[in-house]
């Protein structure tokens, strides 16, 4: 049987965690600190479970450098839940923008509610810039929940290649909304190994400082680059790519979309409006005011996120630049292994769209593809790289390069690309 330090694990997730993580956690699980207890036997209201949560959230805000005109909530339900949690909470905070509009020009309380009825049927739209899989599962969610006439599709990527994922259509051709809700967009698309190489400037801030509400999906490239944060009204990424365990998703959002600026609309209001009401465990308002903790949070997942953090600042005096160093260095080292051996392999997506993190390519040497896959993943197994399976929905090889793959991981696979090539 290998041992843990023959493998270097590509899955896509859950993914790989460094291995002095998993030591320092399996100790505390059996018992915490000398407590007697382990760390998932305490209560999540216990003054340890407190300390492990402000101390994952100072240390995430230090390392990406996030304003203090952000809140960082832990929550449940994962990135797909997000799909739905930034539909209710950002097309709550639209109404009650509009609400305080109309209040402010002294309109009677019959007249707000009638004109924000007309509004809500006229002009409530939420943009979506569609460029992989996990961002059309986001606006196909927005369609169900809203009806298709208040999404507007800003851009489909397949349009531009033959009904495939792989490219980023430009932005010159976006369809933005008026006013939107929200704008959304997934930075990085681990199923077809598409990534924005920096923030889209047709969403940039204004000179004035106002701009649309934009919302991005950073599951698998959180943590290793630098972020504008400030281009961003909110934030989220599952934890089980670059932070942490399965279990666990962080949002960060401007405390201008939560109360006391920001109410949510009462469900009365929502219900007289036709709009949905959402799940109480997915408002941003109640878990902001719980610090979290509105139901049982596996504090668990916290610490273990708490001590990747802590390892990364560690490891890192430049904080996410140092990361960011390292994760280009290994991308660039197996894209070039691979553009090397242009007739045994093909990159999926476009060149300036590639994933740092999710590099999909097929095997295409000697003619017979799926044979070649299948001998590429049965010897590269043998060499301790596993989990480079592609997608179920596309097939193909997947390598995704988080964080917690070592650099001579990322040497050790382009050296095998080169030898599998040459054989």
């Amino acid at each position: 049987m290998p041992a843990r330090s023959d493998i270097t694990y590509f899955g896509a997730g859950p993914a790989a965690l460094p291995t002095q993580v998993l030591q320092t956690a399996s100790q505390a699980l059996v018992d915490f600190q000398g407590t007697g207890l382990g760390i998932a036997e305490h209560s999540h209201r216990s003054a340890i479970a407190t300390k492990i949560l402000e101390e994952a959230k100072a240390d995430l805000a230090s390392y990406l450098d996030v304003p203090e005109d952000y809140e960082i909530l832990f929550m449940q339900a994962g990135g797909t839940g997000e799909f739905s949690a930034t539909i209710y909470n950002l097309v709550g905070a639209w109404v009650t923008r509009k609400q305080q509009e109309a209040e402010k020009a002294g309109a009677d309380k019959a007249k707000v509610q009638a004109d924000l009825k007309k509004q809500v049927d006229e002009q409530l739209k939420l943009d979506y810039v569609v460029t992989g899989g996990w961002s059309l599962k986001a606006y196909q969610e927005a369609c169900r929940l809203l009806g298709p006439e208040h999404v507007n599709l800003v851009a489909d990527a397949r349009t531009i290649n033959d009904g495939k994922f792989g490219k980023i259509p430009e932005e010159s051709t976006w369809q933005l909304s008026q006013d939107p809700a929200m704008v959304y967009y997934c930075d990085n698309e681990t199923v077809d190994g598409v990534e924005f190489p920096k923030f889209p400037e047709a969403l940039a801030p204004k000179a004035d400082g106002t701009g649309p509400i934009v919302v991005a999906d950073m599951s698998s490239n959180i943590l290793s680059r630098r972020i504008p944060i400030k281009n961003f009204s909110l934030i989220f990424f599952g934890a089980q790519k670059n932070l942490g365990s399965t279990g666990i998703t962080v949002v960060i959002v401007k405390k201008s979309l939560l109360p006391p600026v920001c109410p949510q609309p009462s469900p009365t209001l929502l219900r007289q409006l036709g709009l949905p009401i959402g799940p109480i465990v997915l408002s941003y308002e109640i878990i902001a005011k719980n610090n979290s903790l509105y139901n049982t949070l596996s504090i668990f997942d916290v610490y273990i996120a708490g001590l990747v953090l802590k390892k990364l600042l560690a490891s890192f005096p430049d904080k996410v630049d140092g990361q960011e160093a390292v994760a280009n260095k290994k991308a660039k080292l197996i894209y070039e292994a691979l553009e090397s051996h242009p007739d045994a392999y093909r990159i999926v997506p476009a060149p300036g769209n590639r994933s740092r993190m999710n590099i999909c390519f097929r095997v295409i040497k000697g003619g017979d593809m799926d044979a070649a896959e299948k001998a590429f993943l049965e010897k590269s197994k043998q060499q301790g790289l596993e989990g480079l399976k592609g997608h179920r929905s596309v097939g193909g090889i997947r390598a995704s390069n988080y964080n917690a793959v070592p650099l001579e991981g990322a040497e050790k696979l382009a050296k095998f690309i080169g030898q599998f090539a040459n054989e």
